[in-house]
């Protein structure tokens, strides 16, 4: 009978085993699938967003269109103005806004609300250079987090569009820094843009994406795992049985 229940047994572990693994290549496989759709890997090639993002790292930024993005996204745009080149940088002002710098504390203020940066590179004032410009419709005044070595809108403040971007030259929004591994981390959205009008974005499905690649992984190493650990398991059993029916008979 016993026999007949480790059969059993053996079974039905190898029918969730599979099932596992089945579960797991559809979530692992799937959650690849996701993320190639959503999201492009980028190599940030000079160190005008340090310390947020560094010379040399590999983001990956969700695919958007430039009617998704909000003041304090750190975006991928390429413009022929700026170079033929992607380049990366943060969202300051939107169309209409008025973005002045600076006050007495050497902070910009966007329609007079003061911006505290805590992303700026350390003891850095927002900008070296003085300005007033209103952002025209349509388009989005960028600056870099390392301002004293970041070329952004403030180099084409005398062009006709006042140094914005078209919105329509964003073609991703960076959710997190992927490479190298020691900087890997998530892209917080600034609490500093909050309470102006529209507010920040929210974050894209990568975390999801994470969990079901992670998730589908397990699955499938634990289910493989079964039909070895099974057989140890199974073997050591028998063993004891025959162990127990030779004393038995000797006795």
């Amino acid at each position: 009978m016993s026999d007949a229940r480790g059969a059993g047994g053996s079974r039905l572990g190898a029918v969730l085993s599979g099932l596992a693994v089945a579960v797991g290549c559809v979530l692992f496989l799937g959650g690849f699938a996701w993320g190639a759709v959503l999201y492009k890997p980028y190599s940030v090639p000079t160190d005008s967003m340090s310390p947020t993002i560094g010379k040399g790292d590999r983001v990956l930024a969700e695919r958007i269109d430039g009617g998704e993005v909000h003041r304090g996204d750190v975006v991928v745009f390429q413009d022929e103005i700026w170079g033929a080149l992607p380049m990366v940088k943060r969202v300051i002002g939107v169309g209409g806004d008025k973005v002045v710098c600076c006050d007495k504390q050497n902070r910009i203020t966007v329609d007079g609300k003061t911006l505290e940066e805590p992303y700026l590179q350390a003891k850095e004032p927002a900008s070296m250079t003085r300005f007033s410009t209103t952002v025209p419709k349509g388009r989005l005044f960028l600056m870099g987090d390392h301002r004293s070595d970041s070329l952004d809108s403030r180099v084409h403040l005398t062009d006709s569009s006042h140094g914005a971007v078209p919105k329509d030259a964003v073609t991703a929004r960076v959710d997190a820094t992927a490479w190298p591994l020691g900087s890997f981390g998530m892209m917080g959205r600034p609490d500093v843009f909050k309470d102006l009008p529209g507010g920040v974005s929210q974050p894209g499905p990568l975390r999801l994406v994470s969990v079901s690649v992670l998730a589908g992984a397990v699955l499938i190493l634990g289910g493989a795992a079964y039909g070895p650990v099974a057989r140890r398991m199974g073997g050591g059993t028998t063993r004891r049985n025959e162990m127990r029916e030779k004393v038995a008979a000797s006795g």
